[in-house]
């Protein structure tokens, strides 16, 4: 019996969208898969991005030995800079994702000093103990994989982003043979993403979009602005392809749609034929019908390409009426807001505004896998044990359930680690350095200890319930009534 424990301590991505990380322990070894960063709630004023708790990691950090990333997505490699600037450790990625990465850390002067080991699917390398084996997969990005981790207890697969597409555009077919390989021998674990978990069926493939795009650019009598997340690839270049086939030149808006495209056509991801592509400020220079522009900005971010068009403060992009806006892109959860403003915005411009509403032939397809090809994975491998990762605490329940129902048996954990901090301001209380302090922060260790797991998981909920506890204390004890403002800081 080998003796030994083998410790998987998520940093981020479950129980939210976004700022996936986490961490894989054998003795006095760390690696770590992925480090993502996630946009903010509303509640987080003043904040731009939240990146992960390294604490666990800054606390072992002569034990981490490198990071490995999946794919290139921001919710899986925009972190790199802050874990990076405090550790100084080497990253492992396929040639598309450290492409990305050596964008972002030049930004942070961060490159010259980096540690980048490019990685291709299905060959193998160790890490101390760690045995890693990159599986392909097919998502919404080029270049993506899976982590078939071998440890000394067995193998922890991570599936990282993924849908099983199989008529992917670039060819590059989802290794469902490996995966199958790995069942047959026994795998320990698999970490599967539960973003989709709530959809039926199967995810479509990239391809069916291509219908749609054909109808929209053969009716389209003007100018026509697509947008869709820098990142994706095969969708620009379909759009790319199809400018072509229709004689619009091609117009790339806004920092990191050009950045990403730049990456792709270096590395041989896209062709865009000679004499298509033009500067943005020559956009006004071919009639309106003969130009196509791809512009960054589909979740409405106050100073996107788009989100400037759409009100008229771009000094390029110039919509006008009877142009079409494509927003080719899926809704990220929390951006809805700011995503129907901008549409707002774009109805005012007398724009025909296509977007994903459910109707008609989609405009955008999900890189995510659906149930069907979740439960084709959990069947392929037969894992001994399985954990859901990726999502919100309803994705991850969901996916838990799913998986249950494949004949597996489900365990619960979970904590609330709080160590309540009181900061006064304009309001003295007598004996507030002998224990005044020291009392109200039980009082809010109890509110915590009594309140339901549910409760817990609903901050407005739980928040409320602080401040009426507080409140009363305080009432009792200085018969003042001050404004009270609890935070709840979420790792």
């Amino acid at each position: 019996m080998i003796a030994g424990k083998l410790q998987v301590v998520p940093l981020g991505g479950l129980g939210e969208f976004g700022m996936n990380c986490m961490a894989l322990r054998w003795g006095d070894d760390i690696i770590v898969i992925d480090a993502g960063l996630m946009f903010p709630e509303s509640e987080l004023l003043g904040v731009d991005i939240v990146v992960p708790d390294i604490t666990y990691l800054l606390e072992n950090r002569d034990k981490v030995r490198a990071i490995l990333l999946t794919h290139g997505h921001e919710d899986h490699i925009g972190g790199l800079p802050w874990i990076l600037s405090e550790l100084n450790i080497p990253v492992y990625g396929t040639e598309f994702t450290l492409a990305l990465v050596e964008g972002k850390l030049e930004e942070h002067d961060l490159l010259d000093s980096a540690q980048l080991n490019e990685i291709s699917a299905n060959e193998r390398f160790r890490i101390g103990p760690f045995l890693i084996h990159p599986v392909r997969v097919t998502h919404s990005l080029v270049d993506c994989v899976a982590l078939a981790i071998h440890t000394p207890l067995g193998v922890v697969i991570h599936s990282g982003d993924f849908k099983v597409d199989p008529t992917p555009t670039d060819g590059k077919l989802f290794d469902l043979h490996q995966f199958a390989e790995y069942g047959k021998e026994g795998a320990l674990l698999l970490l599967q993403d539960s973003t989709n978990v709530e959809r039926p069926g199967y995810t479509p493939s990239e391809r069916a979009v291509r219908p749609r795009f054909e109808e929209i650019f053969t009716r389209s009598k003007r100018r026509l602005f697509v947008s869709c997340f820098s990142s994706s690839i095969h969708r620009i270049k379909l759009v790319a392809d199809m400018a072509f086939e229709h004689g619009r030149k091609l117009a790339l808006v806004g920092r990191s749609m050009n950045e990403a495209t730049e990456i792709a056509l270096d590395l041989g991801y896209i062709h865009i034929p000679e004499g298509t592509l033009i500067h943005p400020g020559q956009i006004r220079d071919f009639a309106p019908e003969k130009v196509c522009v791809l512009i960054s900005g589909t979740q409405g971010e106050p100073m996107s390409a788009l989100s400037r068009a759409a009100v008229d403060n771009h000094k390029h992009a110039k919509i006008e009426p009877g142009d079409t806006v494509v927003l080719s892109s899926r809704i990220i959860p929390g951006n809805e807001k700011g995503i129907y403003r901008m549409i707002d915005h774009l109805y005012r411009r007398n724009a025909h505004v296509i977007y994903e509403d459910g109707t008609g032939s989609p405009v955008h397809v999900s890189g995510h896998a659906s149930q069907e090809e979740l439960r084709l994975l959990i069947n392929l491998v037969r894992p001994r044990y399985f954990v859901p990762i990726h999502g919100e605490y309803r994705q991850l329940k969901r996916h838990a359930e799913l998986a249950a129902s494949m004949h597996g048996a489900v365990g619960s954990v979970g904590k609330v680690e709080s160590i309540p901090e009181i900061v006064m301001r304009g309001f003295a209380a007598a004996g507030a350095e002998n224990g005044f302090l020291a009392e109200a922060r039980e009082v809010i260790s109890r509110t915590l200890e009594q309140s339901s797991q549910e409760e817990k998981a609903d901050y407005g909920v739980i928040k409320e319930k602080i401040r009426q506890d507080l409140k009363r204390y305080i009432n009792k004890n200085t018969s003042r009534r001050p404004l009270i403002m609890p935070v709840i800081l979420e790792i």
